[in-house]
């Protein structure tokens, strides 16, 4: 199931706007086709970030994929839960396996990413 309540990249990120802050992560669909994620690297604190930039990458038993950031901003906060317990991204993609918090976001961005229903459209026609 995919939240309604989130915005969504073509590359399976999500976005959540909280107030002035963007909370991020990866979806269900990205998380089960990653298979058991062993290690999470995520940008600096501080760190300014473009629309679709590169923010880290993240490895799994099958492979190793980039992370994109889906607004620009400024990373705010990394979960720092990751670090000791990457599976979080596999056991909970919306909640507590969230990646970075974003500040000073641009939010003319939210245009150019997918509505859930959208979402739902991609993964089904890539399956």
């Amino acid at each position: 199931m995919v939240p309604q309540d989130l915005k969504y990249t073509k590359t399976h990120e999500w976005v959540k706007i909280e107030g002035a802050q963007a909370l991020v992560g990866i979806t269900d669909h990205a998380q089960h086709a990653l298979g058991d994620i062993t290690f999470v690297d995520l940008p600096a604190v501080g760190k300014r970030l473009r629309q679709f930039q590169e923010l880290g990458v993240i490895e799994s038993v099958k492979a190793a994929s980039d992370l994109y950031a889906p607004l620009a901003g400024v990373v705010a906060e990394v979960n720092p839960r990751l670090q000791e317990a990457p599976e979080l991204v596999n056991q909970d993609p919306y909640g507590q396996g969230w990646l970075c918090r974003l500040s000073e976001v641009d939010s003319a961005g939210l245009d150019g990413l997918l509505s859930a229903a959208q979402y739902e459209e991609l993964i089904a026609s890539a399956s």
